[in-house]
């Protein structure tokens, strides 16, 4: 099936001969089919060829889930373009440094995420069209050859340093991905299946997982732009959805939604889970309510992004993130030596090291961070687990400063920086504080200038004009002082056990608490 393609936009075109009035898309109210799917797709492609978007080009699509995204992106591939999906979250100035660091030659956007587009993409000189605006073509363009190696999309990630970075995923890492996921050694999809559409379909996890692997089976998609957890019941109901995506934040959300009697609880074959840790409580209580199984996985957007799964022909460990996936190596390794990989004994903790035909090209324009995480063929994860004697994964602790609020991953480093140019801030650390409903959620503790005034909420405000609204601290704790090292740098587990009771041992020197201020999220997942 689709380890005999060799362009990504092949899985919806094959699936358009197979199943041609089958449906593809239900979104807004609307229902498309395969052959009109790929009939807009063709069209758009050749639209897109005659705007100028060619082979070896970058499209940047700024939209949120929905049928223009879907027709967008095929097309761009179909093309032989290089999608960059960006967040219609990112602030203006994040998604000028995504639009120049990728070098887009034009910015297509749907809907509200135009509004802030267009300005951007006017002050960097890229060109931007909203998707209605795109002149239809005067006819056909014949579609390029393109190999598996060729770069298909670009997915926007952030480093430990806090600098979002593009990974390169190929045309083959995601078709092997797509092909898995749906394959009988996963989620076993067919044509029969209807997959609520949840997940950002920006992100590598609700492109590769949910829309490539569900049109590569001939399966509908039911989209959502923005996941709401009693809308979320209602659609699984109406549609008869049998497989839902999520992560933890949605699967709290819809719990609490089911129990509160908001909806009608659908029948779901299965459920799959990513982007954060699934506390084995939730995933235990959801399955009794719902009358599902929840299969939990680990990826990263670098691996494209599937590496392990608890998979249905081995036994289910919850508690782990299963087994890798076919055809996908890992290992644990040395987490303190850098520049060669130094497998540990099995057992004991390190870091999750993988390689496979998932494992992705590189960063864009970024040879020396791609050098820091490729050593010896195997991709550093940053991730440190445990691999016990089945060879099943578990996941202990994360990168020493990534926060995952609600599946998406917050840098600290980025938001610190930003807040550090506040007139008012001597000293800034972003922490992550447990949270029931998102996981995580993110945390500012700064220290203000002896003439500063306790203005939480006016700090808070000014954060949140400059990163994108999932990377907003919802609390500021202003301190007197942070507790150091002896070379000067703050003591972050420390600093959480005095704030949190967690992650270190008793501060000292101790702190003062001058001030807790609070902006609390409402939707899931951002």
């Amino acid at each position: 099936m689709g380890n005999k393609m060799t362009a990504t936009c092949e899985l919806l075109f094959e699936s358009s001969t197979r199943f041609p009035d089958r449906p593809a898309v239900i979104a807004d109210g609307k229902t498309i089919t395969y052959a009109e799917l790929a009939l807009n797709v063709r069209a758009s492609a050749s639209s897109l060829a005659q705007q100028g978007v060619t082979s070896g080009q970058r499209l940047a699509i700024l939209m949120n889930n929905g049928i223009p995204f879907i027709e967008a992106y095929f097309a761009g591939l179909a093309v032989g373009a290089t999608v960059v999906p960006l967040n219609p979250l990112l602030s203006a100035k994040e998604l000028e440094h995504a639009i120049v660091d990728s070098g887009a030659s034009l910015l297509v956007t749907s809907g509200d995420p135009a509004d802030v587009a267009s300005p951007v993409a006017d002050r960097v000189g890229c060109r931007s069209l909203t998707w209605a605006e795109l002149p239809p073509a005067s006819g056909p363009t014949e579609r390029p050859a393109l190999a598996g190696d060729d770069d298909a999309v670009v997915i926007y990630t952030s480093g430990t340093t806090g600098t979002p970075k593009g990974a390169v995923l190929s045309h083959s890492n995601l078709l092997w991905n797509a092909w898995i996921s749906a394959s009988p050694n996963l989620f076993s999809l067919t044509e029969q299946d209807v997959i609520l559409a949840a997940l950002p379909l920006f992100h590598v996890y609700g492109m590769t997982c949910v829309m490539n692997a569900g049109f590569l089976a001939g399966s509908c998609l039911v989209v959502m732009p923005r996941f709401h957890a009693e809308d979320a019941l209602r659609l699984m109901a109406e549609h008869r959805v049998t497989i839902l995506e999520g992560v933890p934040t949605m699967y709290v959300a819809l719990l609490e939604a089911a129990r509160a009697g908001a909806a009608q609880i659908p029948t779901l074959r299965l459920c799959t889970s990513g982007g954060a840790p699934m506390a084995v409580s939730l995933l235990t209580d959801f399955e009794a309510a719902f009358n599902t199984v929840i299969m939990e996985g680990y990826g990263l957007s670098e691996t494209s992004p599937m590496v392990c799964f608890n998979q249905p022909h081995f036994p289910r460990r919850p508690g782990t993130v299963g087994r890798p996936v076919w055809g996908v190596e890992v290992e644990i390794a040395r987490d303190d030596v850098s520049d060669r990989i130094e497998f540990v004994r099995t057992g004991e903790r390190g870091e999750v090291v993988v390689r496979g035909h998932n494992v992705f090209k590189g960063y864009l324009g970024r040879p020396d961070a791609t050098a820091e995480v490729m050593v010896d063929g195997w991709f550093r994860t940053g991730d440190i687990g445990i691999r016990d004697d089945d060879g099943y994964i578990a996941i202990i602790d994360r990168k020493k400063e990534l926060i995952i609020r609600g599946g998406y991953n917050v840098y600290p480093r980025e938001i610190e920086e930003n807040l550090k140019h506040h007139p008012a801030v001597v000293d800034a650390v972003v922490i992550g504080r447990p949270d029931p409903r998102y996981g995580e959620e993110v945390v500012a503790v700064v220290r203000l200038t002896a003439s500063a005034a306790d203005d939480s909420p006016a700090i808070l405000d000014w954060i949140s004009e400059r990163v994108a609204r999932y990377k907003r601290p919802r609390e500021l704790v202003i301190l007197d002082q942070l507790p150091m090292s002896a070379t000067g740098k703050v003591l972050k587990r420390v600093l959480a056990q005095q704030l949190f009771g967690h992650a270190g041992s008793a501060m000292t020197p101790p702190v003062a608490v001058h001030q807790v201020a609070t902006k609390n999220g409402t939707e899931a997942g951002i």
